[in-house]
């Protein structure tokens, strides 16, 4: 494979990839002691990834208060639609269970998440360790900037997410958005809460 070390067993694969993070985190943090900070991240950190892990999905890195995960990094049975479907049952998942919740039992979040679907080059031995650098691709920044267009207490997803996910998942068409480095505008969709959001709540119970 072109300009990939040999050393490293990767491949080809559609993968999806999800985005969440505090909204107004900065200044919510900006009035807080450095340890307080620490206790809301930490709880913050594992109930997301409480979630995420339920729903067969790998916690790719924390980044200040953004969460990377990924979906579809193995041999998913269903393949890309059944992995593009976990990520947004994550992704309302997390808001579900962080609804009403006080991190660290004395702050309220509110949340956005932003999912993209598309191929990647992922790293198999750092997949299977749960390591960072697991995925490259330009999935990954359109995740990222999804995210930042997303109304709070929202998921948002692109096209390729929508279609892939759109049997088991239900959706409202929002306005394309431009993002920064895409040359043309961005199809963009909310996935809408429903009774299928699962295991949200009883992955928290299991974290305390």
């Amino acid at each position: 494979m072109s300009g990939v070390s040999a050393g490293v067993r990767c491949r080809r694969q559609t993968v999806t990839v999800l985005f969440v993070d505090i909204v107004g985190f900065t200044s919510l943090v900006d009035q807080l002691d450095c340890v307080d900070v620490y206790d809301l991240q930490v709880d913050y950190f594992q109930a997301v990834s409480a979630v995420v892990h339920a729903e067969g999905g790998v916690v790719e890195k924390f980044i200040g208060d953004a969460v990377m995960a990924v979906f579809g990094t193995g041999d998913t049975p269903g393949g890309a639609g059944s992995a593009a479907a976990a990520g947004v049952r994550a992704g309302l998942g997390v808001q579900e269970a962080l609804r009403g919740r006080l991190l660290a039992g004395r702050y309220p979040v509110r949340t956005r998440v932003g999912i993209a679907t598309g191929d990647a080059i992922v790293d198999l031995e750092a997949a299977r360790d749960g390591g960072y650098g697991m995925v490259s691709g330009s999935v990954v920044a359109t995740a990222s900037r999804l995210q930042a267009y997303a109304p709070h207490d929202t998921v948002v997803v692109c096209a390729a997410t929508q279609l892939a996910s759109e049997d088991a998942v239900a959706y409202q068409e929002l306005p394309p958005v431009s993002v920064a480095g895409k040359a043309a505008p961005v199809e963009l969709w909310r996935a809408l809460p429903s009774q299928t959001v699962p295991s949200a709540a009883r992955a928290l119970q299991a974290c305390g």
